[in-house]
């Protein structure tokens, strides 16, 4: 061989397997009476459970039922999925959409990495700054946030804001009111970094409390506000006074086990179910290196059972009591990081530079503490989702709410839903007599 060559590496190879055994999707509504079953089989890679698991609840649908099996280098799983109304999915183009990403194409043409769905709302909106944000939660805080970021004639194009254990976690899109870009002017970025880390740190001065990145590009955001939140040692803390209380009922149940015929730690998983769990669950294993090989998921409404058999990615069990316990702390963490039970408030708007430091001030000065929300723009429309609870973590009583839809009505559509189990609260309280549904008017805009 002459000096300086190297041996030819066909660039093809990488999805040599893929391409000899390709995935095989289908999409079955005929074996099961309630439900729509999706079956893939596959070439097992790394990540790949939490690849499908994102792909359907990115979808928005209800994973019922599961079966995954990723033993002996090869990858089968069934899931039992239905929409958000506990329906058959009939969508032909929902159905061809999974088969596509979930099938050969999908693998082979980073289908998965391009998809906009959860990156930038509902459309693609062109170039945007994604900032990352995280340190100690406070009353106010998300107010004081946007009202930096009006300041700076900046507009948020979409948001995910969770709090836990008195941690905020924010991943923000946004883009320059001026020239609907990207932010790229480095004083505009500078002074946006330094205000924004001002705010986080309020009245403490270390430094570690405090986190802000920017970056230009895409990520998932749930994914990454668990990742943040677990960089954070968030489960580590302990509830505040004033963070939402929750029923022992509420508590998860996790147990670890281990399976000596096969060389498996065995995770059980009981929980109250809610949308969601299941990739919550999947992610933090994934992040945390564990591999799953096999599982059981089901749904018994109003509760979840969930079953993995896991080791990690050296090959090795959870041995220790320590290992044992820093999991079970992680997925419960991972688990309560959602869960809003109470009050939500569902804003529509058209969308103005300042419209999110409006909303998060009214909110504030009516008392309101924000707990986990969710912004995204369809067009010219904003769609805002805050769950609340009062300054001390208690549920919000009607006067707030009716002073509220009076001071905002008048420019935005708002509608108010409680806790879904507390049906009766609901029907006695007048509430929804004056609410419109939510979701009919997000179709409107959808193209």
């Amino acid at each position: 061989m002459a000096r300086g060559s190297w041996p030819y590496f066909d660039p093809e190879y990488d999805t040599l397997s893929i391409r000899i055994n390709p995935p095989q999707v289908s999409v079955d509504n005929t074996s099961c009476n309630d439900c729509t079953l999706v079956k893939v089989d596959s070439m097992n890679k790394p990540g790949i459970l939490l690849e499908v698991v994102q792909i359907l609840t990115d979808l928005d649908l209800v994973i019922t039922k599961a079966y995954i099996s990723s033993d002996g280098g090869w990858f089968m799983d069934v899931f039992h999925v239905t929409d958000q109304h506990g329906q058959k999915i009939t969508d032909s183009k929902t159905i061809d959409y999974i088969e596509k990403v979930l099938g050969p194409k999908g693998h082979t043409s980073d289908i998965l990495k391009t998809w906009p769905g959860k990156r930038v709302g509902v459309n693609s909106m062109g170039d945007y700054t994604a900032i990352e944000l995280i340190g100690t939660d406070r009353p106010g805080l998300l107010s004081e946030i946007s009202a930096v970021l009006a300041n700076l004639h900046v507009n948020v194009v979409a948001a995910e804001v969770w709090t836990h254990n008195r941690r905020i976690a924010c991943v923000l899109y946004v883009n320059d009111d001026a020239t609907c870009r990207a932010v790229e002017d480095p004083s505009q970025l500078s002074a946006m970094e330094e205000q924004l880390k001002n705010i986080l740190r309020g009245c403490e001065n270390e430094e570690k409390l405090a986190h802000t990145s920017f970056s230009v590009g895409s990520t998932h955001v749930d994914r990454r506000l668990h990742q943040l939140l677990f960089a954070d040692r968030d489960y580590e803390g302990t509830c505040s006074a004033t963070e939402p209380y929750f029923p022992p009922s509420f508590k998860p149940k996790i147990s670890i086990d281990r399976c000596e015929e096969k060389g498996y730690s065995v995770v059980t998983v009981r929980c109250k179910d809610r949308p969601k769990l299941l990739f919550d669950i999947v992610c933090t294993l994934t992040d945390m290196q564990y591999v799953v090989f096999h599982a059981t998921i089901s749904s018994d409404s109003p509760y979840a059972s969930q079953e993995y058999y896991i080791r990690h990615m050296d090959g090795c069990t959870l041995d220790t009591e320590g290992e044992r316990e820093k999991v079970i702390k992680c997925l419960e963490a991972a688990i309560r990081r959602r869960v809003s039970e109470g009050l939500s408030l569902e804003l529509c708007a058209k969308d103005r530079v300042g419209l999110l430091s409006e909303v998060t001030r009214v909110l504030r000065e009516n008392g309101l503490s924000v707990t986990r929300a969710g912004v995204s723009t369809v067009g010219e429309q904003a769609m805002n989702v805050f769950y609340v609870t009062d300054s001390s973590g208690n549920p919000v009583d009607t006067k707030t709410i009716e002073g509220l839809r009076e001071e905002i009505g008048h420019t935005m559509m708002l509608n108010v839903k409680k806790d879904p189990t507390n049906t009766k609260a609901d029907e006695t309280s007048g509430w929804a007599k004056t609410s419109f549904f939510f979701g009919s008017l997000l179709e409107k805009f959808r193209p």
